[in-house]
């Protein structure tokens, strides 16, 4: 295990949780050498606690004697850790508040939520305190804050990147994620995170039912970003409803049902036995999720088996996706929570695409004509992760 070092960063934006403020500096070589990156307090790392932003999750359970095999790549890699940030409890929302620790900041719209869960994540990388942050995507938990605070996210293919030592939620759609500012920094992680990637696209085909979910300042960086690919692509694009006649709204209730099921079983008997205190909104959800029946979890289950062989099957090989990130831009801090769960679930149902089909979803950042950022993203077939990122790169610099 690396010693620590004393903690040198002045937390502005509300990002590190209590126990989180300790470094662990890298080796003194490789590819991430000179970069410093924090953890969502879900990740293990040796001789330090492990939140997954509850208290009563920190209190009654063991310090981790072994990094995450995540965490300990990174650290090979060069990069020095900078301690662990917030998460919202459990994973279990895409807001990125929590009742215990506070909302961080989002410095890009400093009335605006970060977007959860990897809330503590985004705030970090925003406010420029680190170079990256791990986070994690179930139902969005990446690609969400990124659109929300104008940052790189991938959610990664499902099992691609290791989730041991990594605190779950829905084990069968968890994935381990980074965030970051700068196109070049992301590459690199990426580099030391993933396998490398043959995929070359060649049909670029537009999810209309996706689209139309999203408010409608998203409009015009979606058709831009489709003409730049159309033209990169050298194709004619494809305008298609993917959910077909069941609609996203079906699919998002299917991602939901499943998860939730896969969710109570693994924290189910805790929470029974610990009685932890949650958000109201995260309360609701536990209680949801304990009442969702064997029988309604595999019919989700069989419907979610053909989901992903109707998006594998529409991909193929040389197949990409384009669609927004999120639904709206960040909500304010201070809006009504009706009015929060109604972009939740208009946002969950993008989403959920990507969860339903275990596949990878990069989104990046892109300005408006009239100066806001929000994300938009790129999503194809199994492995083609470092692939995503460097056409998304390429596309950025076409369309920033």
């Amino acid at each position: 295990m690396n010693a620590p070092l004393p903690f040198p960063i002045t937390d502005t934006v509300g990002a590190w949780v209590p126990h989180g403020q300790f470094t662990v500096a890298g080796q003194s070589s490789g590819p991430l050498r000179g970069l410093n990156f924090a953890a969502k307090d879900l990740f293990d790392v040796a001789g330090h606690p492990t939140g997954a932003g509850n208290p009563s999750w920190l209190a009654t359970h063991p310090v981790p004697t072994e990094h995450s095999p995540v965490v300990a790549q990174l650290l090979q890699a060069g990069a020095t850790l900078m301690g662990k940030v917030l998460t919202d409890e459990l994973a279990y929302s895409l807001h990125g508040d929590n009742t215990h620790y506070g909302t961080p900041i989002n410095t890009r719209y400093p009335d605006r939520v970060t977007g959860g869960s990897s809330s503590g994540s985004a705030a970090a990388v925003a406010a420029g305190l680190v170079d990256f942050a791990l986070g994690t995507d179930t139902g969005g938990s990446t690609r969400v804050p990124a659109s929300y605070c104008g940052l790189w996210g991938l959610r990664s293919t499902h099992g691609l990147v290791s989730n041991q030592g990594l605190v779950p939620l829905h084990p069968s759609f968890d994935t381990a994620t980074w965030l970051a500012q700068d196109a070049e920094v992301f590459e690199r992680v990426g580099r030391v995170l993933l396998p490398a990637s043959a995929y070359a696209p060649r049909r670029l085909l537009l999810p209309l039912d996706a689209w139309e979910l999203a408010d409608e300042l998203f409009a015009t960086p979606l058709q831009r970003a489709r003409d730049a690919l159309a033209h990169q692509l050298a194709t004619v694009p494809e305008g298609l409803r993917i959910a077909g006649d069941t609609g996203l709204a079906a699919w998002r209730q299917t991602y939901v049902t499943a998860g939730a099921f896969e969710g109570w079983q693994v924290h189910g008997e805790w929470i029974t036995k610990t009685q932890p205190v949650f958000s109201p909104a995260i309360a609701g959800r536990w209680k949801a999720a304990s009442q969702v029946t064997a029988e309604a979890a595999a019919a989700a289950r069989a419907a979610q088996t053909q989901i992903r062989a109707q998006v594998h099957q529409l991909l193929g090989t040389d197949g990409l996706l384009l669609l927004p990130s999120a639904a709206s831009l960040a909500p304010l801090r201070d809006a009504d929570p009706a009015d929060v769960d109604a972009v939740r679930l208009r946002t969950m149902a993008i989403t959920c695409i990507a969860g339903l089909s275990g596949l990878p979803q990069i989104s990046l950042p892109v300005r408006t004509t009239s100066g806001d950022m929000l994300g938009l993203s790129l999503l194809g077939p199994a492995g083609s992760d470092l692939a995503l990122i460097q056409l998304a790169r390429s596309l950025h610099a076409q369309i920033d």
